[in-house]
């Protein structure tokens, strides 16, 4: 374990461990936290990304740093980003504070620039989401939010939206989501079992399907 502490100098093998440790490390701090994309990442999401990934590069490219302070340091801010995210479940005012409110960009169909100002977005910005999702007039548009994620959500007016075969009442089928039983050759018995069959049913089907062939 000579790799994992300070060293003056370490050699090709030492730096693979070290990688190695690092990674599966970082791997299940990311389990922990949850998964979000770039574009949700939120306040203290954000600010866990920028201070675990300054803190584990330093042991990775520095050989007179320990993995075991980098750790030890990550564990307990993963800690302390568990502790955040509850009290903020509990805490209307910390879960403002972490997750502000979305911020009117155009309402009826107008700019509205002080919300341009306090999410600090040009208008070439607002347009260039607006083309994003084929809006080609701002007059359409009767409400437009910027997210704490980074996203604009437009809500057009209703004369605007698509045509759904609910307003033309036209009968649908109920949709179907097709479930793979069997996953690179192994059968996945959970899957079938939602389905109300057995491996015996299935069996009987491949063999009937080779008898069609």
């Amino acid at each position: 374990m000579e790799f994992f502490g300070e060293q003056e100098s370490l050699n090709f093998i030492q730096w693979v461990l070290r990688a190695i440790v690092a990674f599966f490390f970082l791997l299940i701090v990311a389990k922990i936290m949850g998964q979000r994309s770039i574009s949700q990442l939120r306040l203290i999401d954000f600010m866990m990304a920028l201070l675990i990934g300054n803190i584990i590069a330093h042991p990775l490219s520095d050989e007179q740093l320990g993995l075991k302070g980098s750790m030890i340091t990550i564990s307990v801010l993963v800690i302390l980003y568990t502790v955040g995210v509850y009290l903020s479940l509990k805490w209307r005012a910390l879960r403002k504070f972490l997750e502000p409110t979305p911020i009117p960009l155009i309402k009826n169909g107008q700019i509205i620039y002080k919300g341009l100002l306090k999410a600090r977005i040009s208008l070439d910005v607002l347009l260039s989401e607006l083309r994003k999702q084929k809006i080609d007039d701002i007059n359409k548009v009767s409400l437009a939010l910027w997210e704490p994620g980074g996203s604009l959500s437009v809500f057009l007016f209703s004369q605007y939206n698509t045509v759904t075969p609910t307003d033309m009442q036209i009968a649908v089928k109920p949709l179907f989501f097709p479930m793979p039983i069997v996953k690179e050759g192994q059968i996945d018995v959970e899957t079938l079992n939602q389905f109300g069959k057995d491996e015996i049913w299935l069996k009987k089907k491949f063999m009937h399907c080779l008898q069609l062939i």
